[in-house]
């Protein structure tokens, strides 16, 4: 559903225009509704229409809250959770605490990822490009499951 880069102008209040080729299919199935919480793995954002996070937080919530790693990332990504709806005009509002995370500032990418859409500021997204295609164009192993695809 969601593919590609959008850079996106971030308003001093936080808000944000979703990207018009998004927007018809997100108030169409999903009422415009979205949550937004932090990846706990990188400075950004993961942005989710509301039933594939509904799913999203089944799953983790269904993790053993006995074991202490576990625990913590139920925390981060079920306390983070954050709702948000389109307004008229197309855009979201995002929280400070949120902003503050990914490290958002004025300039931000937008970059779709199938189910969900992630959120990170146009500075972090380039140096995460650049680490990533320079290590893997300077031999750096890939992953098993990468290694058997065929482009």
């Amino acid at each position: 559903m969601f593919r590609g880069v959008n850079v996106i102008n971030l308003d001093a209040k936080g808000r944000m225009a979703i990207p018009s080729r998004y927007r018809d299919q997100l108030v169409s199935e999903f009422g415009g509704r979205l949550v937004a919480t932090i990846d706990p793995m990188a400075k950004c954002l993961l942005i989710y229409p509301i039933d594939a996070w509904e799913e999203i937080q089944k799953k983790i919530e269904g993790l053993s809250s006995f074991n202490a790693e576990t625990r913590k990332f139920q925390r981060m990504m079920i306390g983070y959770a954050t709702d948000l709806e389109l307004d008229g005009s197309g855009r979201i509002l995002l929280s400070q605490v949120l902003r503050n995370h990914a490290e958002l500032d004025k300039q931000v990418a937008l970059v779709g990822q199938g189910k969900k859409l992630e959120l990170w500021s146009e500075k972090n997204w380039a140096e995460q490009t650049e680490l990533w295609l320079s290590q893997t164009s300077a031999g750096g192993e890939l992953p098993e499951e990468l290694r058997s695809l065929s482009l």
